[in-house]
């Protein structure tokens, strides 16, 4: 009788057996704390740390109300394989799950039901640790964790507090010897008092007040507060991230209309490490896809920042009388003719887009050109006419929108010229939305000679297109009536009184042309970045409190540390507001500005009681989630986010790695950029500030595929339950005898196809759902989630369960007889075969040779101890319980969890018999050779055309072709 499931002898390994048996695992896991990791120091400090770390972890789930389908365990599973694996390697694993638990939809069901957010969260919280226990993931409970813990809130703000208190100092070295790192403040008020960094606007800061120089220093912190462009949405009644808005301007959840308006925002100045974000992008082992799509986010260019003169621009009202554009070829300069502004741009006097209310902003300008074409102004009767339509519907579109390259570029003339640095020509300006003005200077100069879009754009407008590069061998072959000339080539064209960029190649002219910018104080060589600052507040109520406070003369304060965690204040509405005269013009009201009591505080911060008035926004649901792993290393810590001990021990820098941070993160694609940009930013200025081991947080990245599943519609286009529908792809699928039309996609409520785990582990078991979700194929591949089958998975823990036990008394059956050599290399090259597809996360391969070898074994008269308990170790990091089971039947009295993986003691059994392969010449026998079945078809190639007899057939001739078939056959034929 079992002495962990305490049951009646065993019968068959059904599901309701399977059920028993799992949930006592389970029980006696948590127990004996079978998967705790131990720490170096502080109250988890035990003797499991002096073996070599292992922390894996998996990115923590929004805690859903509606639960877990059977696509969100693929990743978990794995995982937990992983963990279970490295355990019985005789690591230390550090292996738990989080909760990231703010968030706007327990908010939204706040407001239509009134109850609060956290009762909904935790209620959805237990219902999801319900569903993972069950499955039997082998976490350290006793680090697990929600973002909307107190004690959590109170690190997350302590670390905001790190940045607020911090500047970049771009010639500070950072502890791995970058160039340009987080320092304190207090370093920054220094230099400006000494003179090493200068005030902004020249003035010298002795001269200035408390208040002016609290501004100046507030302007370099890495958290600013700034008037943003943002997506705002009224009817959530908040600022929504680009990645919560649709291509349509709508926001993802809710469908509502979402505007552009400038609002006062909260600012995380991520900007300031996109070098450094960048290059290390080559220290970490990432999925190169993932790595350039972060490159690509981060967008790091280098060219030139050119000024062009706008004479004019005073007549529209503008606070600029020049253009200064990015370009990263200013070799082309002398083939600019147009320029673009976004609509936002201050040159159109400053305006928000959409608001004309300003009547001097669009006032109809002396350069106006007689005879303009009807094209320039969209058929208006001037360019304020043209430019002020024109900035109202930019307004009604999304970023996503506006950013895509995919389609026509257009936009209206704005009455201005600009004056081209290099040869003094009139350049028109327009505006155009797909422009944006958080980008580079929001203004672009156009060469439509060299880029495809530009031409089309010149060619709408009748505009000039003038020849900056030519083929090296035919400089002026190129037809520009036909299409832009895009390849690469020499400079033609390109010269003034002064400069000469002709006959050069693009990196000579570039630098020729930079040098000479600079020479006549017309620009200046620039390395930029697409990355933009990281909006950083939101207004909910369901978000962390900003540990701020803002005096009489508007300045933020930072709260001490003692008065830390803040926390939210009870409300009895949840509903977002807004006031404005319509949709596109409204602006916030923050939840928690109607807590007056909570709003409006009197405190000492150091210089006597004073009023002050709480910050309203609270922090977007990114923050939880940028350092999660940090606080996993030390979870109960209350003097630290982490004992600097426990953050080097599972997160320092470690032999063969070229930098710091988890073992191993494994999580979906969709989070390739923003998460973990973010994450990696606030570990670059934690890390120059001292306080975590390494830059990087996640040294190994993997990212799973998902599993899909089948949708059916009716004749009216409405869903059907997927699991009534009977048929298959030959004879077509039914509902109640009418027939359905299939699609193919994800799982979702509305689309009446979800599977959820308590199904499975009803119908089956937690461990045939974990090996048939591993056996689905590789897990960084989607798949179709198909019920049916299954029972394949059922069917071979039911034989490996009858190849222990007798399915009528449950007794053990194997025998201690030695194996036949067959056996014995059979268990040893699985052995051999599963540890390497373990370690590499081939796990559906690895479950495919251990049915070989059950296979194998069910085949036999009796089935040897020495293979089936090798059998048992090596499928339990997939299929725990029944291992467990197995195992103690077998007459071991501790759990196998950190019993050593098997390994090959004799290496002889792995050296494979040799089969013999058969040489042909032109059909022909020619030679046999002995060869191992497992030699490669080159190998294999080599020995045949080495055989003496082939040799002479080819008498000194290369063969016509040589067809190989290894490890049996080769055909050579000669050539005629």
């Amino acid at each position: 009788m079992s002495q962990a499931s305490n049951m009646e002898p065993a019968q068959r390994y059904t599901a309701e057996l399977a059920g028993q048996i799992e949930t006592a695992w389970q029980d006696r896991w948590d127990e004996r704390g079978t998967f705790n990791a131990d720490n170096p120091v502080g109250e988890f400090a035990g003797p499991l740390a002096e073996k070599k770390p292992f922390f894996l972890l998996d990115m923590f789930p929004y805690p859903s109300g509606k639960g877990l389908h059977v696509g969100h365990p693929l990743g978990y599973i794995a995982t937990d394989t992983v963990a279970r694996f490295r355990r019985m390697q005789g690591e230390n694993v550090l292996y738990t799950m989080g909760y990231d638990a703010f968030g706007l939809p327990a908010e939204q069901y706040a407001v239509q039901t009134g109850q609060h957010p956290r009762i909904t969260t935790e209620e959805n919280i237990a219902n999801m640790r319900r569903q993972l226990r069950r499955l039997g993931l082998s976490h350290d409970r006793r680090r697990s964790l929600a973002t909307t813990d107190t004690e959590y809130v109170h690190w997350t703000q302590w670390i905001f507090l790190q940045i607020f208190n911090s500047w970049f100092d771009p010639e500070a070295t950072a502890p791995d010897g970058s160039i340009g790192a987080a320092r304190p403040i207090a370093e920054l008020e220094e230099k400006l008092a000494n003179g090493q960094v200068a005030v902004p606007d020249g003035r010298n800061w002795a001269d200035l007040d408390a208040v002016e120089k609290a501004k100046v220093v507030n302007d370099f912190r890495l958290v600013y507060v700034s008037e943003a462009p943002v997506n705002w949405c009224p009817g959530l009644g908040t600022v929504l991230a680009n990645e919560e808005v649709t291509s349509e301007g709508r926001s993802e959840r809710g469908n509502y209309p979402v505007f552009k308006r400038n609002l006062r925002q909260w600012m995380m100045r991520i900007t300031a490490y996109g070098k450094r974000l960048a290059d290390d992008l080559d220290t970490i082992d990432w999925p190169d896809k993932v790595r350039t799509m972060q490159r690509n986010w981060i967008g790091r260019s280098e060219g030139a920042t050119v000024r062009f003169d706008v004479p004019v621009a005073s007549e529209v009202g503008a606070s600029v009388d020049n253009l200064e554009v990015y370009t990263t070829r200013p070799d082309t300069l002398f083939g600019a003719t147009f320029m673009v502004v976004a609509p936002e741009h201050p040159i159109l006097g400053g305006t928000v887009a959409g608001n004309d209310d300003d009547e001097a902003a669009l006032t109809v300008p002396a350069s106006w050109p007689e005879g303009t074409k009807d094209a320039w102004t969209d058929g208006a009767a001037s360019p304020r006419e043209a430019v002020a339509r024109y900035r109202a519907q930019a307004a009604g579109k999304s970023e996503t929108e506006r950013a895509d390259e995919e389609r026509t570029k257009t936009g209206v003339f704005t009455g201005l010229y600009g004056i081209d640095p290099v040869n003094g020509h009139k350049v028109p300006v327009f505006v155009a939305d797909y422009v944006l003005w958080g980008y580079g200077t929001g203004a672009i100069m156009a060469v439509p000679a060299h880029d495809d879009r530009d031409w089309e754009f010149a060619n709408k407008y009748e505009l000039d297109i003038v020849r900056t590069i030519g083929a090296a061998d035919d400089p002026y072959g190129h037809d520009f009536t036909e299409s832009a000339y895009t390849g690469d080539g020499v400079a033609v064209d390109s010269a003034n009184d002064e400069i000469s960029l002709n006959g050069l190649a693009k990196d000579e002219a570039k630098a020729a042309m930079i040098e000479w910018l600079e020479s006549k104080g017309l620009g200046r060589g620039t390395v930029t970045y697409r990355l933009r600052d990281w909006l950083f507040s939101r207004q909910r109520y369901w978000g962390e409190p900003f540990p701020i406070v803002w005096d009489e003369d508007g300045l933020p304060h930072a709260l001490p540390e003692d008065q830390l965690p803040v926390e939210l204040p009870e409300v009895s509405d949840y509903s977002p507001r807004t006031f404005g005269p319509d949709d596109a013009n409204t602006a916030p009201e923050a939840p928690l500005g109607r807590s007056e009591e909570w709003v409006n505080v009197t405190m000492d911060l150091g210089d006597g009681p004073k009023n002050y008035r709480r910050e309203t926004n609270t922090m977007p649901q990114w923050a939880g989630s940028c350092w999660y792993e940090m606080r996993y290393t030390d979870p109960k810590n209350s003097k630290a986010l982490a004992s600097a001990e426990n953050l080097d021990y599972w997160m320092g820098p470690r032999e063969g790695k070229k930098s710091g941070g988890t073992d191993l993160y494994v999580g979906g694609v969709e989070h390739a950029v923003l998460h973990l940009l973010y994450s990696r930013f606030w570990q670059k200025v934690l890390f120059d500030l001292g306080h975590v081991p390494d830059a990087e947080p996640y040294h190994t990245l993997f990212n799973q595929g998902y599993v899909q599943a089948y949708a059916f519609k009716d004749e009216r286009g409405q869903y059907v339950p997927a699991d009534e529908i009977e048929g298959d792809e030959a004879t077509g699928f039914t509902y109640q005898g009418q027939p359905v039309t299939r699609e193919y996609g994800k799982m979702g409520k509305s689309l009446k196809n979800i599977v959820t785990p308590d199904e499975m582990y009803d119908a089956y078991g937690a461990d045939v759902f974990r090996v048939y979700e591993m056996s689905m194929g590789p897990l960084d591949v989607s798949r179709p989630w198909e019920t049916r089958a299954v029972v394949g998975s059922q069917r071979f823990l039911q034989r490996l369960w009858r190849n222990t036990l007798d399915e009528e008394t449950g007794e053990v059956t194997v025998t201690d007889e030695e194996a036949d050599l067959e056996t014995k290399r059979l268990v040893a090259r699985t052995i051999a075969d599963v540890t390497v597809e373990y370690e590499n996360m081939r796990v559906n391969t690895a479950v495919s040779k251990l049915i070989v070898l059950n296979n194998h074994l069910t085949g036999l008269k009796s089935v040897p101890r020495e293979a089936i308990e090798p059998l048992v170790l090596m499928i339990s990091p997939v299929a725990p319980h029944i291992a467990e089971e197995l195992w103690m039947r077998l007459g071991h009295g501790e759990s196998l969890a950190r019993e050593p993986f098997p390994v090959v003691t004799d290496e002889s059994l792995l050296v494979e018999e040799s089969v013999t392969a058969i040489v042909q010449v032109n059909g022909k026998v020619r030679a046999r050779l002995e060869v191992s079945p497992s030699i490669s078809e080159e190998d294999l190639r080599s020995e045949a055309l080495a055989q003496a007899p082939i040799v002479k057939a080819l008498e000194g001739r290369e063969p016509l072709k040589v067809i190989v078939r290894k490890p049996s056959l080769v055909n050579v034929v000669l050539p005629r």
